[in-house]
């Protein structure tokens, strides 16, 4: 019986499957690790300090395809990280003639951090690419559901009316923040390049006489930013990296945790396009999408909590707080792009219940009207006997199970109010239209 891959996510449906699995799978990390060697010997090369030779040699070497990577996993115990026995295995590859070009005046966490900024460019890419997926389902939503009225709930509990054009649209003003934030952080990833305490000192010995130079090099070289610094412990990639992609969860938790609400049996007013069986129940249509996404919302912050805990890094290169970075950034980079994968598919085929968010809304027999009747009945009754009498009918329409309408119609100081119009839970959404307009002005 073959040994099972470690990274076919059975336990992990949110992410399995998902682009960005495919784009922090180990062979894509591992890929990484080589285009990052392979660009370092080629920005040596553009400044003179590597024959063309060399860089053509690791470049092509710099294959995943050629490379064992449980062997590599397994032989990173010795070192306490792959790009050590990598290393190895590439020079050997290139050849004894541009073997020495390989990883030279570099040090492990180099390659890594660089690596791992590649490998999280890649991945970002693909979040922002179904975060726009989602923000145009949910424009779409918005403006189709301008003015389907809806009961507004605060604390649980039925407040006044709103509309679910609003609802919509504000769920998509989180994702377009959440999209501004990791396009941000996708734009500031930086290279890494500091050799073994930062000072790029043996660079020096093989000739560099411009360090700025080389690491500018390097950098174009795997289309990430150059640094001010070397951040061997100066962190700020990982925790900017940290905060876009919890925030980015969080954003869609926000959106998933809704539809749970409001797809419950008995609230019913939207359902996810295509729900989930059972393994117990015939007849049920679980909402997975929602349920995956309100997963992936809850292990976000704690995952942000190691990566923000690794800031305490000390010296010039660190024990540990950068090992620990490791699992949990690959971990949040797979949760967040599985997630957004799920809120793609989600708000792409949500399904909403207009006629079922209007019969709720008469649900409290007109009492979520009245905020509104207490302010139109002061002028007419006075402030303090409109409360008192709203006060008192309103405890009758359920203990005679009459309308609040109707108790009102028996009021003879009201004989001269349009009081259809006023109870008319629909005609009460405020500026909800207006709102969803403006902020579907929003790019």
């Amino acid at each position: 019986m073959t040994s099972p891959d470690p990274d076919t996510g059975l336990l992990a449906p949110g992410w399995a499957g998902s682009p960005a699995a495919s784009a922090t799978a180990d062979g894509a990390y591992l890929q990484a690790l080589l285009d990052a060697e392979a660009a370092l010997t080629r920005a040596q090369a553009a400044l003179g300090l590597a024959p063309p030779e060399a860089a053509t040699a690791v470049t092509e070497a710099a294959d995943a395809g050629r490379f064992d990577v449980r062997s590599l996993a397994d032989r990173a115990r010795g070192g306490g990280n792959p790009v050590i026995p990598l290393v190895a295995d590439l020079t050997e590859a290139v050849g004894e003639e541009y073997g020495p070009y390989v990883h030279r005046g570099a040090t492990s966490q180099d390659i890594l951090d660089t690596a791992t900024m590649l490998a999280a460019a890649r991945t970002l890419d693909l979040l922002l690419a179904d975060l726009d997926r989602v923000q145009q389902a949910l424009a779409r939503l918005a403006a189709g559901h301008r003015d389907t009225a809806m009961p507004g709930r605060t604390l649980t509990q039925h407040a006044v009316p709103t509309t679910f054009g609003l609802k919509a649209a504000g769920w998509r003003a989180l994702v377009l923040d959440a999209r501004d934030r990791v396009a941000a952080v996708r734009g500031s990833l930086p290279a890494q390049l500091g050799g073994a305490a930062g000072t790029l000192a043996a660079f020096t010995v093989y000739g560099t006489e411009d360090t700025q130079a080389l690491t500018a090099a390097f950098a174009a070289e795997v289309g990430l930013r150059a640094p001010l610094l070397p951040w061997h412990t100066l962190r700020t990639p990982i925790a900017d990296l940290a905060g876009c992609l919890a925030f980015t969860a969080g954003a869609l938790g926000k959106i998933a945790s809704d539809v749970l609400v409001l797809g419950r049996t008995e609230i019913a007013e939207i359902a996810e396009g295509g729900g989930g069986g059972s393994s117990a129940m015939p007849h049920k249509a679980n909402p997975v999408r929602s349920t995956l996404i309100a997963a992936a919302a809850r292990r976000a912050p704690q995952l942000a909590a190691t990566l923000y805990g690794s800031l305490a890094a000390e010296d010039e290169r660190p024990a540990g707080a950068w090992h620990a970075e490791w699992e949990p950034l690959r971990d949040l980079l797979r949760l967040v792009g599985g997630a957004a994968r799920d809120a793609a598919e989600l708000t792409e085929g949500l399904r909403v219940h207009a006629d079922t968010m209007r019969e709720h809304l008469d649900l409290t027999h007109g009492l979520i009207v009245s905020e509104r009747l207490s302010a139109e009945l002061a002028p007419v009754l006075g402030r303090a006997r409109a409360k008192a009498l709203l006060t008192d009918l309103a405890k009758r329409t359920y203990a005679e199970g009459l309308s609040l309408d109707e108790l009102l119609s028996r009021e003879p100081e009201l004989k001269n109010v349009d009081l259809g119009a006023l109870t008319d839970p629909a005609r009460y959404t405020g500026s909800a239209g207006a709102l969803t307009d403006r902020a579907l002005e929003r790019p």
